[in-house]
């Protein structure tokens, strides 16, 4: 995912955990956003150590800078967010509440990389192989059709 798509589901998560909070909601109560706002956390870690480690193909294009400096204002807002939430959560819950929240956000960072991350890995891997092994048969051919009429016009054929 994109980072501003990442930040998007964030910024809802954010907000109605924010909103909870006010109304004094607890914790458990609202561990759907809390998933959903840990789970934005990691994609956005995940997509900053892709971004550093792109194929050499993506860097074509010229999307790998934008992707970070993307990565890297979605990163500074996920800070702000990561130290509102922990002021309104220790404030209103107390310590004990943001280090639960800190081990959800563990635990979902956890399953995402033995779920989700590890089947992109494959399907990455899978199309790098394609581009590579495409990009060598492609120059295989040229290099023949180049000899071929070369030979062709040293009249040797």
């Amino acid at each position: 995912m994109d980072p501003i798509t990442i930040m998007a589901g964030a910024t809802a998560a954010f907000n109605a955990i924010k909103q909870g909070i006010q109304v004094g909601r607890d914790l458990q109560d609202m561990s759907g956003q809390l998933s959903q706002w840990a789970g934005a956390m990691s994609d956005l870690g995940r997509a900053e150590t892709k971004n550093n480690n792109a194929p050499w193909w993506k860097a074509l294009n010229g999307s790998v800078e934008q992707e970070a400096i993307q990565i890297f204002a979605a990163k500074r807002k996920a800070a702000a967010m990561r130290q509102e939430l922990k002021d309104w959560i220790s404030v209103s819950m107390g310590p004990s509440a943001w280090e639960e929240l800190l081990s959800i956000e563990a635990e979902v960072r956890k399953r995402k990389k033995e779920d989700e991350y590890r089947k992109e890995e494959i399907k990455e891997a899978i199309i790098n192989w394609a581009v590579g092994i495409l990009a060598v048969v492609t120059g295989v051919a040229i290099m023949v059709g180049i000899i071929y009429l070369i030979t062709l016009q040293q009249g040797k054929i």
